[in-house]
C-alpha cells in the first residue's frame, strides 16, 4: 500500500475518488471478478515457485485498491505501534470476514515478514492452495483443540525464533458479532512460550459480507460500510497471559462498539 507507507503516523484513510457508474450498480461483481483476477495471477507464480514477499504485498494491496474501486472506504490507525518492535511479535485480532485475511499483508509486510494461523482446508481450496502454501502457514484442523494447541505452540514458535511474526484470529469461525465466550487466549500463549510481544488488533471488516454454504468467500460488498483496522500497542505477556488476554478483548469490544456508533450516527 504504497500512500499507507509514506505516511510516518501509520494511518491511512481512502481518498476519495470518482465511482464508475457499473462499480456503483454492481459493487459485489466487480470487485469479486478483480478479486478471482487477482488470486488467479498470485496462484500462477505461487504455482511456479515465484510468489516472494514482495508479489504477496503486491496482491494485498490490489486488493486493497480493487475495494476502492467499487467505493469502499478504509480507515487504518495504529500501524506505528506494529513498526516500533524490533523483531517478531504476535498480532492478535478479531476474525470479521475474508476481508483481513487480504488485506493484512499489505499492512505488515513492509515492516517484518509474518505469516498465519490458518485452517487446514484452506491448503486445498481450489487455485488459492498455491498462494497459502506458498507463505509457510500454520495449519490446524479445527477439529481436535488438543493436536491445534500443540501445532500452533511448536510451528508458531519455530517462526518466530527465524523473526516471523505470526498473526492469530482465535475464534472459531468467522463472523460480524464478536463474542468474548469464543475468543481463546492461544496466540498469548505463544506469544508467553516464544518471548515476543503482543500486537492486539481490532477491525470491522463487515463490508466484505460472509457468502452462503460453499461461497463464503464471495459475499455482498457494501460500500456504505466502512473497514476499519487498529492496531494497538504492544503488550508483554506477565503470568499466565489472563490479564492480556483481557485486555486484547476489551480493546476489540471498545473499538468495535465505537465505529457501530459512528456508522449509525
Amino acid at each position: 500500500m504504497r500512500n499507507l507507507i509514506l505516511r510516518p503516523t501509520g494511518c491511512y484513510l481512502s481518498p476519495e475518488k470518482s465511482i464508475g457508474l457499473p462499480a456503483r450498480l454492481f459493487p459485489s461483481l466487480i470487485f469479486h471478478c478483480l478479486q478471482i483476477w487477482i488470486v488467479w495471477k498470485a496462484s500462477r507464480k505461487a504455482k511456479k515457485g515465484r510468489y516472494s514477499d514482495e508479489e504477496w504485498t503486491k496482491s494485498s494491496d490490489d486488493i486493497l485498491s480493487a475495494l476502492e474501486t467499487v467505493g469502499a472506504r478504509l480507515e487504518i490507525k495504529g500501524l506505528e505501534n506494529f513498526r516500533a518492535i524490533e523483531g517478531p511479535s504476535v498480532v492478535i485480532g478479531n476474525h470479521m470476514s475474508t476481508l483481513e485475511t487480504f488485506i493484512v499483508p499489505s499492512l505488515l509486510l513492509p515492516a517484518v515478514p509474518h505469516t498465519f494461523v490458518v485452517k487446514e482446508a484452506l491448503l486445498t481450496y481450489p487455485i488459492f492452495r498455491h498462494v497459502m502454501r506458498s507463505r509457510n502457514p500454520i495449519a490446524v484442523t479445527r477439529n481436535n483443540p488438543r493436536e491445534d494447541f500443540k501445532i500452533v505452540m511448536e510451528e508458531g514458535k519455530k517462526r518466530l525464533d527465524a523473526g516471523i511474526s505470526v498473526v492469530v484470529f482465535p475464534q472459531t469461525t468467522r463472523t460480524p458479532d464478536f463474542d468474548p465466550a469464543h475468543f481463546n487466549s492461544i496466540g498469548v500463549k505463544l506469544a508467553k512460550r516464544a518471548g515476543v510481544p503482543i500486537v492486539p488488533l481490532a477491525l470491522k471488516t463487515d463490508a466484505w459480507a460472509n457468502g452462503p454454504g460453499s461461497f463464503k468467500d464471495f459475499g455482498r460488498i457494501d460500500p456504505l460500510k466502512r473497514i476499519h483496522f487498529e492496531f494497538g500497542e504492544a503488550m508483554t505477556v506477565h503470568g499466565n497471559g489472563q490479564e492480556e488476554n483481557e485486555r486484547i478483548i476489551t480493546f476489540i469490544v471498545e473499538h468495535l462498539a465505537a465505529w457501530r456508533r459512528e456508522e449509525k450516527s
